[in-house]
């Protein structure tokens, strides 16, 4: 009887044990520093990822990548409200990163990063001579990322093109839409190239091509991972307010209101056969 009760209290205490012992390990994991700031940039909360960002900072071996948060989380907080100093700031902190340290994702963050700060300065041809190269490199982005470099060069470009004589603008407008036929070869479902593949015609004067680059946009934009909804919206914005006013303006023998009315119910009528 004796043995027994030995038997059950060592039981009791071996139950005991491993009850504390699944305590301390149902304790969560300190976070790090680095991932958390991570988390919240791709979160979009760009207050709480600078602060994580510096706190990882101070800790050995996560200056650089941390760095490289800040930075950019400052360059997207300054683009959202244009915090006065953000810019400055995230200047500094890309300057501060040492690339050698850095893995290729982080290089070609940093490439992004540095061409993201150019074009908030309006040095927008800098700005697309930087980020053009990244474009060739859009496998290692993540589909969101590889939209936005898109959307910022090709901005950037469109940019430049108005600061130039216009017999020189046609010449940046077909290489805008060179690169952008290569980039939908790759990535069908792009929104960006989709818009502006016909917004780069509309400014070369090619008024025939731009209307039916934007149709297609239009039939291609279920691709997208929205399904389109904010690739149509900028598509029928770019028809109905700039590509309609130039055809109508460049017809001679019909009523500016009855032309664009025609117009109008041409481009309708093509939406109702695709609808979203």
């Amino acid at each position: 009887m004796q043995a027994l009760t030995v038997f059950i209290h060592g039981w009791a205490g071996l139950a005991l044990l491993m009850a504390g012992s699944a305590t301390v390990l149902a304790q969560p994991a300190p976070v790090d520093p680095l991932a958390r700031a991570r988390q919240l940039y791709n979160a979009e909360k760009y207050d709480e990822a600078i602060t994580a960002a510096r706190d990882a900072a101070a800790r050995p071996g996560s200056k650089n990548e941390a760095g490289l948060l800040l930075g950019r989380a400052l360059l997207e907080r300054h683009r959202a409200s244009r915090v006065a100093g953000d810019l400055d700031a995230a200047r500094a902190a890309l300057r501060g990163v040492d690339a050698t340290s850095l893995a290729d994702r982080s290089r070609l963050d940093l490439v992004v990063g540095l061409g993201e700060a150019l074009y908030l300065d309006g040095d927008y041809r800098s700005a697309a001579a930087l980020l053009e190269p990244v474009l060739e490199q859009m496998g290692l982005l993540a589909p969101p990322a590889r939209e936005q470099v898109v959307d910022w060069w090709a901005t950037a470009m469109d940019r430049y093109a108005q600061t130039r004589p216009p017999d020189e603008r046609t010449a940046i407008y077909d290489g805008i839409a060179a690169r952008l036929r290569l980039h939908l070869g790759r990535y069908p479902d792009s929104a960006a190239a989709s818009y502006w593949l016909p917004a780069s015609a509309l400014a070369s004067g090619d008024l025939e091509l731009a209307w039916d680059l934007a149709l297609a946009g239009w039939v291609r934009s279920v691709l997208a991972p929205d399904k389109g909804v904010a690739l149509r919206a900028d598509l029928d914005r770019l028809v109905t307010q700039a590509l309609i006013p130039e055809r109508v303006k460049r017809l001679a023998n019909e009523p500016d209101a009855a032309a664009a009315a025609r117009f109008t119910a041409e481009w309708d009528e093509a939406k109702t056969r695709w609808p979203q």
